[in-house]
Parts: structure tokens; sequence; C-alpha cells
């Protein structure tokens, strides 16, 4: 017979709270608690689903979106620049990395835009302080919160609302009373049953007079099996991340290959399982490209690319595929001349990407100049706060001064 575990036990096991959550203060389990509860209500049709894909490391924007007429790519890049015709023509003297075909025939169906020159003032160029100032969205100051945590505790909060894809629920999805819910990207959720988990559920039980972290701990328990209940029959037939095949050592990868694949399939099953989340984040990582970048960012390109482009194609024929945004942002871009050792450093300005049925494609934003830098760098002309700012009134139907504060941040076009 198994010995019983205690609730601490349960949860430090089952990834749900590492033990440095259980002993810290509320900000702490504010980041690393992967709180989840909320009612199990099918998402009714017609309403808008927002997929985040963060690309952490950096991102080379200007071998991403390539602007292949201007002098100025070759002369600071000569050995990293592409030649005008391996880029994927889109407009303004702009084409795609050659690695990004899905995505091109996105563009030219109208369903893909472009935000150019996106950035924030006194741009930081350490990955974790401007992670932290993008998934925060505040460049002046410290926030204890996320900018999806603090829609959550806006709309009720509920953590079925948003849900993290992956072992470790990021900054975003934390607000100040309530966290995203986050399920592994394994594709399955394990809990006892039995006599096992009555006895779970009444160690989770809180009673009156019991002090707030030590109710939020025990309540995690409980929302496990309510996050196990909400996604368990979406997950049951999506394979483990160790299943997936590795990306090709040559050429583009498969639809189906990599972790952001695997993660991407999850979404989907989600979806067309009519889950009640309005928010869905993945990620890839690897973007830092201080060295040999153009191989690198090729496949990671591919990548990227291939898993967009399938999930893009597996939820349109489901009932919410129309209504699915997808956006994709890294916390800065690389330098315009090259380094060394064929590679970028760390920069500021960059692009994000925002594509779907619903999205207004074509080209926002300016480009910026590869002449006029500041501090050698590109000057931005968007405001990243902007994009969310449209992301909240028109995709998640929420008043963007109650996540962003005080300020105007004017709204784009492209949904």
């Amino acid at each position: 017979m198994p010995r019983p575990m205690s609730r601490r036990q349960f949860l430090i096991s089952s990834g749900v709270v590492g033990a440095t959550a259980l002993a810290a203060g509320a900000t702490g389990c504010s980041f690393h608690h992967l709180v989840a509860s909320g009612k199990a209500t099918p998402l009714a049709q017609g309403t808008k689903i927002l997929v985040l894909v963060t690309m952490y490391g950096g991102n080379d924007g200007l071998n991403t979106v390539i602007p292949y007429t201007d002098k100025a790519y070759y002369a600071g890049r000569p050995d990293l620049a592409y030649e005008q015709s391996q880029v994927l023509p889109l407009a303004d003297g702009l084409g795609f990395n050659p690695a990004m075909t899905g995505f091109k025939k996105l563009y030219d169906a109208g369903t893909l835009a472009v935000v150019r020159g996106v950035g924030y003032p006194n741009a930081d160029r350490s990955h974790f302080k401007s992670m932290a100032i993008w998934q925060t969205a505040s460049p002046d100051s410290p926030q204890p919160t996320g900018w999806l945590g603090r829609w959550l505790d806006a709309n009720g909060a509920d953590p079925l609302l948003a849900v993290n894809v992956g072992p470790v629920l990021p900054p975003l999805l934390a607000g100040q009373h309530c966290a995203g819910a986050g399920i592994p990207s394994s594709g399955s959720i394990a809990l006892p049953d039995g006599r096992y988990a009555s006895g779970l559920r009444a160690l989770d039980a809180v009673g009156p007079g019991v002090q707030p972290l030590v109710a939020r701990v025990a309540q995690s328990g409980l929302d496990l099996f309510r996050v196990q209940q909400t996604f368990g029959p979406a997950l049951s037939a999506v394979p483990s991340g160790d299943a997936l095949p590795e990306t090709p050592a040559h050429g583009a990868p498969t639809a189906k290959t990599g972790e952001l694949a695997g993660q991407l399939d999850i979404v989907a099953k989600c979806i067309a399982a009519n889950a009640p989340t309005r928010v869905y984040s993945v990620q890839l990582g690897g973007f830092d490209t201080h060295a040999d970048e153009k191989a690198t960012q090729s496949r990671l390109l591919g990548e990227l690319d291939a898993a967009v482009s399938a999930f893009i194609q597996q939820i349109g024929t489901g009932p919410h595929g129309k209504d699915v945004v997808v956006a994709l942002y890294s916390e800065f871009g690389r330098r315009v001349a090259a380094n060394g050792s064929q590679g970028t450093d760390h920069g500021t300005a960059s692009n994000i990407f925002v594509l779907g049925s619903a999205v207004k494609g074509g080209m926002y934003g300016d480009q910026p100049s590869l002449t006029d830098l500041s501090m050698d760098d590109l000057k931005y002309n968007v405001d990243f706060r902007s994009v969310y700012a449209t992301l909240l009134a028109g995709v998640l139907g929420a008043d963007p001064a109650q996540v962003l504060g005080k300020g105007s941040f004017a709204s784009l076009a492209f949904v």
C-alpha cells in the first residue's frame, strides 16, 4: 500500500508549487504558484481568444523582417545579411526570413500583421529586466504583477481564464489576487483517485479563521483537481513532450516537430474542447544569438513558422477558429552591426507579429532607420503597451486603463 502523502509533499511532487514558494510571501506565491480554479463552463462561440507566444532570448528583428533594399543593412552585417534573392518579399522593401514560408502565406492572405519598431523608453538590454518589463508592462518602475494577471484580477479572478502550457508560470499571468492556471507540456494531468483523492481534498479544506496565505496554499490542492476535470479530457490524447521528434539538423522542421508545436497542439485541443480559457501562453527559447546566428536563428524561425502555421490550420475548422488571435514577441531586438562572432548583440526595437482570421494584416508602425541610431541601436516608434492596449480592447474586450494604468497608449488597427 502506498504511504499517504501530506498536502505539502503532494504539492511539491506534483510540480504545482516549489518548496521555496510555499515558504515565501504573497509575491512569491503569485509568481511561482501554478494556481488553478474556476468553473468549467464551455466558452461561448464568438468569444475571442488570445494565444501569446514568447520568444525568449531577444530575437534579431532585422534578420526576421529583412530590409533587403537598404544598403545600411548589408553594410552593417555583410556576412549575416540575406541576399535579396533569398528573402520572401512583403512590402515597403521588407521581406521575411527564408525559413518563414508559412508566415509569408498568412501575410499574403491578409491575416498577419507586422508591427515594426516596437519598444519602450530607456530600453534595458538585460534579458531579465527587459523581459520583466514586457511581462509586467511597467518600464518605469518595478511591478509585482503581470499585465495579464491584472486583467485576471479585473475580470473575476478566475484562473482558468488564462493558462500557461509548461512547467513554470510566467510573471505575465500573476495578479495581486489571482494567477493563471498551469498545465504540463507533457499533455497529461495524473492525480490520485479513490480514497487518496478524498483524503487530499479533506487536507485542503479551508476552515474559518485561516490565514490568507495558508488558505491559498490549501486551495491550490483543490484547484489541481479542478484543472484535471477541466483540461484532462482534452489532454488525454496529447503525446508526451519526450515523444515529439527532434528538429532535423537540416531543412525546415515538420509541423509537429519541437516543444512549441507540442504546446500549441495542447492549446488547439483545449480550444476544440471549448475550455473556458481566454488567454493561452506558450514559449520558445534560444534566440540569444551572439554567435553563429544565421544557422541558429534560421532553425528557430523555421520551428516557429511550422508550429504556428500548423496551429492556425488545426484550429481553422473548429468553432473558435475565426476567433483566435496569436501574438508573438521577444524582449528586445539586436544591434544593427554584427559582432566578431558571426552574431549580434543585445539591441532595442524590434517586431511584433499578430495573426489570425480576425486580424487585419499588413504593416503597422514605421520601419526604424538603420543609420539614425541611438547609442548604435534602433529607435522605437511604437510603445509595446499600444500593442497590449489593442489586444486588451480588441481581443479580450477589456479596458486597457484597468491593466496598463495611467498614460495614453494609442490603439492600432490590426483588430
